[in-house]
């Protein structure tokens, strides 16, 4: 009991400081300036400079390159998905061979269907999925991108019986609008942050890629995109369109496929799902947003459930994961993936819209055995202890929820408690009950928040080093292990929490 008296004065106290209303962002001034000469060596400032001029050279081509190929996981290790923009209304067509020449290349057909409208453009989007792939293979694939057969890339599929993942936390591609960078003497217009932060997106991939050379594929909590268009403008589809054009521009996601879920920054428009080529999307999501719907997909002994949190409705989630869970029962690990982060440590969100789903979200997982639950939103790094559901009643709330009346934000508060702390072992557990959470911080340094002034009893472990973060996820039979590391310096920032089962 002193306990939950305990954090609930904490989390009254924090939300004295932090933001009354759901819709405040409190960006600090923290960010990672692509301009700024590094502050560690002059080879490094000499690189980066380069590479950085260049970008600026090329930049008015790669913002309109929306016709780039996403590679998606498909439904299992099997397939690969596929996706892309086209400006006719042409075939949806995937070649694939296990040669550079393409010799004896299987063709796969998929949709082709209206997607986004820009600068009077009609865009199409093709979808394609590629199946009866083997494992520790290297494919070559080519897309039939209006009307032209690409030139060939490749990507090489993993051994199921032993993966690795890596989890990338708000991209947020524009999020840097209105910083001044150190090259200019106004605020950044959202193209030139969409340059920044495209930039720093490709450095952070290239830096945890030439760590971790054995990444099979990207799991990314959402918000790959900034610009939030509510008006459904024409100008602003065209500065979201720049973004989305900068996060695919990466070069390492012409190899490695990418789950991606939805933000709230990309939840408004067409443009996530027309991009993206979900495996098993949840068509029968009652309170689905324009993005799309959560999905789900099976790899080797693990299965992957991806809500759409942007959909207050929880009983589509049960839904969505009775479904995944009924797909794949015997998998040994089940993760969870969305945006929002229920359990996290982060000044902006992580004791206002970041918990409203946590009564009712808390308990369907404790229902269907979650081991792991990955999350972002709050743009800084945490990582739970064991938790599960307290077993009582708790009130249920959606984002119409008004934390500007005291009254309401005290009673929202204390209904947060629904949890119980059930482990609290560091570094190898062994048939932990509950279930661990974790809060990516920004992979770009678009923008970065604040911890919450006093750290929540449920949080192991927190960090906020202004830096761009990436975590790598193993699944090894009948281990999963996730470590995180700074993706400047490489530093690991929490390391080792590994999970054995033994049953």
């Amino acid at each position: 009991m002193q306990a939950k008296q305990k954090i609930l004065a904490v989390f009254l106290a924090a939300a004295c400081t932090a933001a009354a209303s759901l819709t405040v962002l409190a960006a600090t001034e923290h960010w990672n300036d692509a301009s700024k000469s590094p502050a560690d060596t002059t080879a490094t400032y000499l690189s980066d400079k380069t590479a950085w001029t260049s970008w600026v050279s090329n930049w008015d081509n790669t913002k309109v390159k929306y016709e780039q190929v996403a590679l998606t996981p498909g439904a299992d290790e099997t397939q690969m998905n596929f996706g892309w923009y086209s400006r006719i209304n042409t075939a949806a067509i995937v070649k694939l061979s296990t040669t550079p020449n393409m010799a004896n290349a299987v063709t796969f057909t998929g949709s082709c269907e209206p997607g986004t409208v820009l600068g009077g453009t009609q865009y199409y989007s093709s979808k394609v999925t590629a199946t009866g792939l083997k494992a520790d293979t290297t494919y070559y694939y080519q897309a039939n991108v209006n009307g032209v057969t690409k030139p060939a890339e490749s990507f090489r599929t993993g051994n199921s019986d032993s993966f690795s993942m890596l989890l990338v936390g708000d991209p947020q591609i524009g999020a840097s609008v209105g910083q001044t960078a150190s090259t200019d003497s106004s605020a950044q217009t959202a193209e030139l942050a969409a340059r920044n932060d495209s930039f720093n997106w490709n450095k952070t991939l290239n830096s945890a890629l030439a760590s971790h050379s054995d990444i099979d594929f990207i799991l990314s909590a959402g918000d790959q995109i900034n610009e939030y268009v509510k008006d459904g403008s024409a100008a602003k589809l065209q500065e979201q369109e720049y973004e989305y054009a900068g996060f695919l521009s990466a070069k390492a996601l012409r190899s490695l496929p990418i789950a991606t879920t939805i933000g709230n920054h990309d939840s408004l428009t067409t443009g996530y799902r027309n991009h993206f080529n979900n495996p098993n999307s949840f068509v029968e999501e009652q309170n689905p947003t324009k993005a799309g719907n959560g999905y789900y997909f099976s790899y080797g002994n693990a299965l992957f459930v991806v809500l759409n949190s942007n959909n207050y409705n929880c009983a589509d989630h049960k839904a969505l994961i009775e479904k995944a869970v009924k797909s794949d029962p015997d998998a040994k690990w089940r993760i969870v993936m969305f945006h929002q982060d229920i359990y996290g440590t982060g000044l902006d969100h992580s004791d206002s819209d970041g918990i409203i789903l946590r009564t009712q979200l808390t308990p369907i997982f404790d229902s269907y055995d979650i081991d792991v639950v990955l999350q972002g939103h709050d743009h800084t790094y945490s990582r739970s202890y064991q938790l599960s559901g307290d077993g009582k009643e708790h009130a249920s709330y959606d984002k119409s929820v008004d934390l500007d009346n005291a009254a309401v934000k005290s009673s929202f508060l204390t209904d947060n408690l629904c949890y119980n702390i059930v482990g609290t072992q560091q570094g190898t557990v062994t048939n932990p009950a509950g279930t661990v959470y974790f809060s990516t911080n920004s992979s770009t340094g678009s923008k970065f928040y604040e911890l919450i002034p006093t750290q929540q009893n449920y949080i192991a472990a927190r960090s906020q080093t202004w830096k761009p973060s990436y975590s790598v996820l193993r699944v090894e039979g009948n281990t999963f292990s996730i470590d995180t590391y700074d993706a400047e310096t490489g530093k690991c920032l929490d390391a080792n929490y590994t999970i054995v089962k033994t049953r």
